[in-house]
C-alpha cells in the first residue's frame, strides 16, 4: 500500500538532500551501478550498524529474504519483517525489512535505504519509489540502492546528495544464440508469459530431465522451494519471467532470453536495454563471469543492445512516475482531485491510473458507498479498503466489489465480521486442481492475508493470520509439489548429468522383459525387434552416449533375440506395406534385394551395430526359408506345372518361360503353338493367348499382391499400389510401364487393359471377323469401362484393322455405314497376315443373276454399298 503520514513532521519529511531542522546534518547518498555489484550487501551492512533502520524491497520474496539474513546475525527479537500480507513485529523489534509499499512511514530510526530505485520510472509503482525517493530519510543516514540510469535524475531532485558508483564484480558477455537443448547446464531460461514459460519447462523435462519454475505469480514459499529444486542441483535448468532481475541471487553461469518483449500492462513492447541487463546480470554472480544471449524462436540480439548490455551504456531517464501524496481527505471528491494534482516539476509525471484510485472513483460515485462516506475518518477508511492490492487480477470489478464490501463492513460493523473470513478462506483453501488454479487460490488467500494483516479490521487479528499463514503454506507446498510432478523428472536430471560428465561406462544398465532398456533405473528407451530406440528425452547426443550406456545389457539381450528370431513361426514374419523390407515383431528387419531370378529374390539384413556377422547370416538364412516358402505358398499352381512337366521335355521350355515371368510369359512376334500343345497346356491351367502365356489362377488377388511385390524388387524399384482386382482398363500413365508390362496389363494405345481380360477379347473378336469384317460391337465399350469414342484407337492397339467409313455419295440414301474391324494376326516377321478377300472386286463383271436393278431406297442397296466399300 501506498499509506498516509500521520503529521507533518518526522525523519520521513525531511527536506531533500541533507535535510533541515533537527535533522540537517543526515547523510543522503545514492549507490548505483549494475547488477552484481554487492549494493545490498553493502546497504545491510549499514542498517544493521545502527542502532535502528529501515530498508525497502520492491519483491515481499526479497523483503522475507533478507529479513532472515538479517535474523541470523541480529535474532528474531530485534528484527522485524512488514509486508502487505505479513507482518512481524516483536515488541523491541530495532530493524526492519520491508516492501517498499509497506514501509512504516511514523517510525523514527537511524537508517532507512531503498533498493532498486530506479523504479521510479515504472508507471505502476513508480509514484511510490519516487515519494520514497522524495521524502524517506533516516535521522542519521539514507541510502538508495539502483541502476545508473537514474543518476541525473537524483541530483535534480535531491540537492546535495553524495551518489557513489559501484562496478560489476564480475564480466558480463554476450554468447549469441543457442538451441533451447543445447544451453548449457546452470543455465536460465526468460519467457514473459506462463504460457511459454509452460512449454519451456515440458520440453526440458522431456530433453534434460527437468527445470525450476520462477514466476511472479507464485507465493514465496513456492519460489523459495522451486529455487532450492535449483541451486541444491537437483535440476540444471530454471525457466522464469523478468521476475528474477529483482535481486534474486542465484548460481546461474547462462541467461538465454526467449523473447525481447513483454506485455506491459496495456499493450506488447519491446524490452529496454536497460530492462534486458537488469535479467541478465543475473549470470555470474560474485566473481564468476556470466554470459547471456537468446534461445528458441527468438531473434538474435543486435550488435549494439549486446555491447550496450555487455558495457552497462543505457539512456538515462528523463522522467520519474508521481502522485501526490500530500491527501485532502475532507470528502470523496477532495480526495480524487488531490491524488489527480499536478506535478510540481516537469521530471515528475503521472504514471498508469493505478488500482486503488480506480476503486476509489468507482466506488465514491456508487449510490450505495457514497452516503456512507459522511466524515474525514470515513473518506480515511474508503481510501485504505481501495488500496487491497489486486493480487487475483481477473479484470473485471470484482476487485472493486470486494473493497466496497469490506468498507461497508468496516464502517457499519466497525470490524469485519468472523463468518465471512472464514467462508473466504474456506473457498480459497483447496489443494485440488490444476496449476493454474492453484496459483488463483494463492492470489485470493494472500488478499485475505492483507486484510487479518491490517491493524483494526478484524478481530482475533492473531488467528486469522495464523489461518491465512498455513493456507498459503499448504497451497505453496502443493503448488510447489505439482509444478515438480509436472516439469522435474529427477532420475532423468541425475542420468543426463552423468552422461554429461562422461561417466556413461560406469552405468548399470539391463533390459526388461517388456523390451524397455534401463539405465540406473530410468527408463531410456526400448528394444524394438532387433534395434533400441531412444526415448523422447534425448537429442542425437545423448541416443549416442545412452547407446553406449546401454551397450551391456543389449549385446546379452540380443543374442536371446535373435535365437528367438530363428525359431519362431513362419507367422511372425510379414512384409511391410509395399513389400521392400520383411518385418519381425513389426519391425523391418531386412531389405529385399533382386535375385537370380523373379521367383528368388534375396533378403538383405538392414544395417545394425548389436549384430555380428555370425548372427546376420543367421538371420538371413531364416529369412531365405521364410521367403521361398511363402512365394511357393502363393503361387502354388505355378510350381504345381513345374512339377507336373519335370518330365516331358517339349513343355518343360514354355513353363519356363512362364516361371521366369511368374506366371506370364509374352509370346515371340508371330509365334504360334499347334493345337495338340494348346490343349496340354490347357489342360495344365495354362492359357495360350495371341501375345502371351499367363496362367489365370495366378491373376487372382492373393498371388497378384505377391508377384506385385516381386516384380518391383526385379526391377529394383518400390512397388506402387496395385489396381483394385474389379479393375479391367487404367490410364497408360497409371503404373511405371515396366511394372505393367511384367505384371499383366496389355498396353491397348489409350488404355491399358488387364492381361486375362484382353487375350478373352481378342479371342472373341478373331473369331467373329475370321470370314470378313465386322461391324464394331458397341456394347465392347461398356465392357471394356472406356468412352465409346475411344473404342477406334483401343481397337488398333489391341492388333485390330479398323476400316472407317467412306463419306455417302450425295445420290445415295440410307443409314450411315458403321466402322468395320477385323483381326489380323501378325506372322513370323513382325507383319500382319493379308486378308482372304470374301467379297469380289468392284470391276468384276457379276453373273446376268446377280446383276438384277434395285431400288435406291432399298435396304439391299445400302447392304451393296457397305459390300463394294469393303
Amino acid at each position: 500500500m501506498t499509506g498516509v503520514p500521520k503529521g507533518t513532521g518526522g525523519p520521513y519529511r525531511a527536506a531533500a538532500g541533507h535535510g533541515s531542522g533537527p535533522h540537517s546534518d543526515t547523510l543522503v547518498r545514492a549507490v548505483l551501478g549494475p547488477t552484481n555489484t554487492g549494493k545490498t550487501h553493502l546497504a545491510i551492512e549499514r542498517l544493521l550498524s545502527h542502532s535502528s533502520g529501515i530498508i525497502g524491497f520492491p519483491l515481499r520474496l526479497l523483503a522475507r529474504e533478507n529479513y532472515d539474513r538479517m535474523v541470523a546475525q541480529k535474532g528474531a527479537h530485534a528484527v522485524a519483517l512488514i509486508t502487505g500480507e505479513e507482518k512481524i513485529i516483536p515488541p523491541k523489534a530495532r530493524w526492519f525489512s520491508c516492501t517498499v509499499e509497506a514501509m512504516p512511514l511514523d517510525r523514527r530510526v537511524e537508517f532507512v535505504a531503498v533498493d532498486e530505485i530506479q523504479l521510479c520510472a515504472d508507471p505502476d509503482r513508480g509514484h511510490i519509489f519516487t515519494d520514497r525517493l522524495l521524502h524517506a530519510r533516516g535521522m542519521s543516514e539514507t541510502m538508495f540502492l539502483g541502476a545508473d540510469t537514474i543518476r541525473n535524475l537524483i541530483r535534480r531532485l535531491v540537492p546535495g546528495i553524495e551518489i557513489e558508483h559501484r562496478p560489476r564484480l564480475s564480466q558480463l558477455t554476450h554468447a549469441g544464440a543457442c538451441k533451447l537443448t543445447r544451453l548449457p547446464p546452470r543455465s536460465a531460461i526468460v519467457a514473459f508469459s506462463a504460457g511459454e514459460v509452460y512449454a519451456i519447462a515440458e520440453l526440458l523435462r522431456r530433453r534434460r530431465g527437468g527445470c525450476a519454475i520462477v514466476m511472479g505469480q507464485l507465493s514465496p514459499r513456492t519460489r523459495n522451494a522451486q529455487v532450492a529444486l535449483y541451486q541444491e542441483k537437483e535440476v540444471d535448468y530454471l525457466v522464469a519471467t523478468d521476475a528474477i532481475g529483482m535481486g534474486l541471487n542465484m548460481d546461474v553461469n547462462h541467461v538465454a532470453f526467449a523473447s525481447l518483449s513483454k506485455f506491459d500492462g496495456t499493450r506488447i513492447r519491446p524490452l529496454t536495454a536497460g530492462e534486458i541487463a537488469q535479467v541478465a546480470g543475473r549470470a555470474g554472480r560474485g566473481l564468476r563471469d556470466g554470459t547471456f544471449g537468446t534461445t528458441g524462436t527468438c531473434p538474435p540480439l543486435s550488435e549494439e543492445l549486446a555491447e550496450a548490455v555487455e558495457e552497462h551504456r543505457f539512456d538515462p531517464l528523463t522522467r520519474l512516475a508521481w502522485r501526490n501524496s500530500d491527501l485532502d481527505f475532507s470528502s470523496p471528491d477532495r480526495l480524487l482531485s488531490s491524488l489527480n494534482r499536478a506535478s510540481p516539476r516537469p521530471e515528475l509525471v503521472a504514471g498508469h491510473e493505478a488500482s486503488d484510485m480506480l476503486a476509489l472513483s468507482a466506488l465514491a460515485a456508487s449510490t450505495e458507498i457514497r452516503p456512507l462516506v459522511h466524515s474525514r475518518a470515513a473518506t480515511r477508511l474508503l481510501w485504505e479498503s481501495c488500496q487491497i492490492p489486486d493480487f487475483r487480477k481477473l479484470g473485471d470489478d470484482s476487485h472493486i466489489r470486494l473493497c466496497g464490501r469490506i468498507f461497508t463492513h468496516l464502517i457499519q460493523d466497525g470490524r469485519i465480521p468472523a463468518a465471512w473470513m472464514d467462508n473466504q478462506i474456506t473457498h480459497f483453501f483447496q489443494t485440488t486442481g490444476t496449476i493454474d488454479s492453484l496459483m488463483q487460490r494463492l492470489a485470493g488467500i494472500r488478499v485475505c492475508s492483507y486484510i487479518a494483516a491490517r491493524p483494526g479490521w478484524i478481530a482475533n487479528a492473531e488467528h486469522w493470520q495464523a489461518r491465512t499463514r498455513e493456507a498459503e503454506d499448504r497451497l505453496s507446498d502443493v503448488l510447489h509439489e505439482q509444478l515438480t510432478a509436472r516439469f522435474v523428472d529427477r532420475r532423468a536430471t541425475t542420468l543426463i548429468r552423468r552422461l554429461d560428465e562422461g561417466g556413461h561406462d560406469n552405468l548399470l544398465s539391463a533390459v526388461t522383459a517388456q523390451g524397455n532398456v534401463v539405465v540406473e533405473g530410468h527408463e531410456v528407451g526400448r528394444i524394438a525387434g532387433l534395434d533400441l530406440i531412444a526415448g523422447e528425452h534425448t537429442d542425437a547426443e545423448d541416443g549416442r552416449l545412452l547407446m553406449r550406456a546401454a551397450r551391456r545389457a543389449v549385446r546379452s539381450e540380443i543374442p536371446r533375440r535373435v535365437a528367438a528370431l530363428v525359431q519362431d513361426d513362419d507367422q511372425q514374419f510379414a512384409f511391410s506395406v509395399d513389400g521392400s523390407h520383411i518385418l519381425w515383431q513389426d519391425m523391418p528387419i531386412a531389405r529385399m534385394q533382386p535375385g537370380s531370378d523373379m521367383l528368388s529374390p534375396r533378403p538383405q539384413v538392414l544395417d545394425n551395430p548389436l549384430l555380428d556377422n555370425a548372427q546376420r547370416e543367421r538371420i538371413r538364412n531364416r529369412l531365405q526359408t521364410w521367403l521361398g516358402q511363402v512365394v511357393r505358398e502363393h503361387l502354388a499352381p505355378l510350381f504345381a506345372v513345374q512339377a507336373a512337366v519335370a518330365s516331358t521335355p517339349e513343355l518343360r521350355g514354355i513353363i519356363h518361360r512362364l516361371m521366369e515371368g511368374a506366371g506370364v510369359a509374352p509370346l515371340h512376334r508371330g509365334e504360334r503353338l499347334g493345337h495338340d500343345m494348346i490343349h496340354r497346356l490347357r489342360r495344365l491351367g495354362v492359357r495360350v493367348g495371341h501375345y502371351s502365356l499367363f496362367m489365370p489362377a495366378i491373376l487372382k488377388e492373393r498371388p497378384m499382391q505377391l508377384r506385385g511385390w516381386l516384380v518391383a524388387i526385379s526391377l529394383n524399384m518400390p512397388c506402387p499400389p496395385l489396381p483394385a482386382m474389379g479393375r479391367i482398363t487404367l490410364p497408360p500413365d497409371a503404373l511405371p510401364p515396366a511394372f505393367m508390362d511384367r505384371i499383366g496389363w496389355l498396353d491397348a494405345g489409350p488404355v491399358r487393359i488387364r492381361l486375362d481380360i484382353a487375350e478373352k477379347f481378342i479371342l472373341e473378336l478373331a473369331r467373329m471377323t475370321r470370314r470378313a469384317p465386322i461391324p464394331l460391337p458397341p456394347h465392347l465399350a461398356s465392357r471394356l469401362g472406356i468412352r465409346r469414342e475411344m473404342l477406334p484407337a483401343v481397337m488398333k492397339g489391341l492388333n485390330m484393322r479398323v476400316y472407317h467409313p467412306r463419306p455417302m455419295a450425295a445420290n445415295r440414301y440410307g443409314p450411315p455405314a458403321p466402322v468395320m474391324i477385323r483381326f489380323l494376326p501378325e506372322n513370323e516377321n513382325g507383319g500382319r497376315e493379308k486378308a482372304v478377300r470374301t467379297v469380289p472386286p468392284r470391276n468384276h463383271r457379276q453373273p446376268a443373276t446377280a446383276t438384277r436393278s434395285r431400288r435406291a431406297d432399298s435396304p439391299f442397296a445400302a447392304l451393296a454399298t457397305l459390300l463394294n466399300r469393303s
